[in-house]
């Protein structure tokens, strides 16, 4: 790499326009999180809405605005690799003494693979790798905030919620919390609290505020998520979390990203990982709204691994997609998706179609219950990475996406998300409770989708699949639609015998039209499971379910689903 003090000017110039369209981008980040904690005080909820929404667009419209200005400032070496190789050095000197130096990082190498349309990577032009010396954050920690020596628990939770900073009255602050120190209390034992830390800017999502941090006592520390509502204009402590499990399910991948005010992404993400250390890197970057450099963390540890090991990419286990081709890495805890070329019967979708509910779920309130799923494009791996079949597979059925290019695989685009066990697969093996478990949340599922406006359209269990947390996640997305786009009906009454008879519908049907009644058909429930579904969730089957979830979406309702169980709320009244 060449020396900063060496560069041409022009490359000077270009990587300062860069690194001005990148401030510009964290400044606007860093006003829509600081907005937050008004919404969360007047209780705008479409505020919420419409900043999250403006938040995702952020990262691509300041790129753009930088290639606006590189195309006036580099003229005809707009695409000069050497004079790029020039400009990353530059723009290094410039952002190395940043905090999110990572993230400028991130910023920059989007720039530049635009420009070139870079298929694989470009060493000669990117931070393959990041230049950031790898320091690994612990405490003291800069963003946090420790009350105690606790003592007494109450005084010390009355401290965490006053130090929270918010305007808004709290609605019984003195029961919330003894409700939090009784809420405490199993999980230490008989140990002695010596105190409790939490971050000093609460994280936002939604219709609600956490408190996160760590309880500190003799002998170790507890995880610690204080969920906080504002159901009438009075503060509520609606939920106390004290497990990793717990709060892991708070961060999930299968959520929206949060608000939160922070200076040094990269020691939030370390404070995160103590708290969950099963969770990857690149999840936890997702969460805190750093989707772009979260899509960076998955591919950097996918060259990771595959450098590490000799593995193979190979089918994946389960049914065969229609409009999917998938396949994973045994050892990579990720699935890969390409579209396929042809659809088969009675798939209708377009590539486009596809394309467009993939964004669908990319920008709303997933709830908890659809998987996060990042978009690569212009990828390159060795074809001896790919098992022959899998190889011949996707040569055959996603030909206009993958080429082999000599000794090179290059894939235009596709699709990663969270490995899931699928539900139909789970059932198989799974014992009577944990099925029965299982067959409950898949409906309860349904109804956590349909209150944030999402029908799945196609329901087969085999597009669900249960997280280690057990939980039920919707992942196949082709099907999928706004709830208010469908116009659910009860089956029309037979008046003829041969009605009722007849291999096709004998009334019209629209293209938009759904029958709930026909849902229990195809669902592939049968015995004690179908039992179980229908005593919990019978009225997913009916019409009139459907139409009410609808009629509250269409009134502006803003329904919010729960990051935890209902055993975890303190006061279920109060919301």
């Amino acid at each position: 790499m060449a020396r900063a003090d060496s560069v041409p000017p022009i490359a000077v110039s270009a990587a300062e326009v860069i690194a001005e369209a990148f401030l510009g981008y964290r400044n606007r980040f860093r006003t829509l999180s600081r907005l937050a904690r008004r919404h969360f005080q007047y209780r705008d909820w479409h505020a919420v809405q419409r900043d999250s929404s403006r938040r995702l667009d952020l990262y691509n419209d300041s790129v753009g605005d930088s290639l606006h200005g590189l195309r006036d400032v580099l003229g005809e070496k707009f695409d000069d690799r050497p004079t790029w190789s020039a400009v990353r050095a530059a723009y290094e000197s410039l952002v190395q003494a940043r905090p999110d130096e990572e993230l400028a990082e991130t910023f920059f190498n989007s720039a530049v693979r635009r420009v070139f349309h870079t298929v694989g990577v470009a060493p000669d032009v990117e931070f393959v790798s990041s230049s950031v010396a790898p320091v690994e954050h612990t405490a003291p920690w800069s963003h946090t905030r420790t009350y105690g020596p606790a003592g007494v628990l109450t005084d010390a939770f009355r401290e965490v919620l006053l130090g929270a900073g918010f305007e808004t009255a709290w609605d019984d602050l003195d029961g919330d919390v003894e409700r939090l120190a009784a809420a405490a209390r199993p999980h230490l034992g008989q140990a002695r609290a010596l105190a409790i830390e939490v971050v000093r800017a609460p994280f936002f999502r939604g219709k609600a505020a956490y408190i996160a941090g760590q309880v500190h006592f003799e002998g170790g520390s507890i995880p610690l998520v204080i969920a906080l509502l504002n159901p009438d204009g009075r503060l509520v402590v609606d939920a106390a979390l004290f497990t990793e499990n717990d709060v892991s399910v708070v961060f999930s991948f299968a959520r929206s990203y949060f608000f939160v005010d922070v200076d040094d992404p990269r020691e939030m993400v370390d404070w995160l990982h103590m708290l969950m250390p099963r969770k990857p890197a690149s999840d936890l970057w997702n969460s805190i709204g750093f989707h772009r450099h979260g899509k960076t963390e998955l591919f950097r540890s996918l060259l990771q691994h595959l450098g590490g090991t000799d593995e193979q990419f190979v089918v994946a286990p389960g049914k065969r997609g229609m409009v999917m081709a998938v396949f994973v890495l045994p050892g990579f805890d990720v699935v890969f998706k390409v579209i396929r070329d042809r659809f088969e019967f009675p798939k209708t979708v377009t590539h486009a179609q596809v394309r467009e509910k993939y964004d669908i779920v990319y920008r709303h309130d997933r709830a908890g219950r659809m998987v996060d799923a990042q978009r690569f494009e212009h990828l390159d791996f060795p074809a001896s990475r790919f098992e022959p079949a899998l190889l011949e597979e996707l040569l055959t059925s996603t030909s206009e996406t993958v080429k082999l290019r000599g000794d090179r695989v290059v894939i235009a685009h596709l699709y990663t998300e969270r490995r899931l066990n699928p539900l139909d697969v789970f059932l198989e093996t799974a014992t009577p409770e944990a099925a029965r478990e299982a067959v409950v949340d898949y409906g309860q599922s349904l109804k956590d989708l349909a209150a944030t406006n999402i029908f799945p359209g196609d329901m087969l269990l085999k597009n669900f699949g249960v997280t280690r947390h057990g939980r039920l996640v919707f992942y196949d997305y082709d099907e999928l639609c706004l709830l208010t786009e469908c116009r659910f009906r009860e089956l029309p009454a037979a008046s003829e015998g041969d009605e009722e008879v007849a291999a096709e519908p004998w009334y019209f049907v629209d293209e938009r039209d759904v029958f709930p009644e026909e849902f229990r058909a195809f669902l592939g429930l049968r015995g004690e499971l179908l039992a179980a579904f229908l005593a919990a969730h019978g009225d997913l089957l009916t019409a009139g379910f459907w139409r009410r979830m609808q009629e509250r979406v269409l009134n502006g309702e803003v329904i919010e689903v729960f990051p935890y169980r209902r055993s975890s709320r303190l006061r279920p009244d109060a919301a």
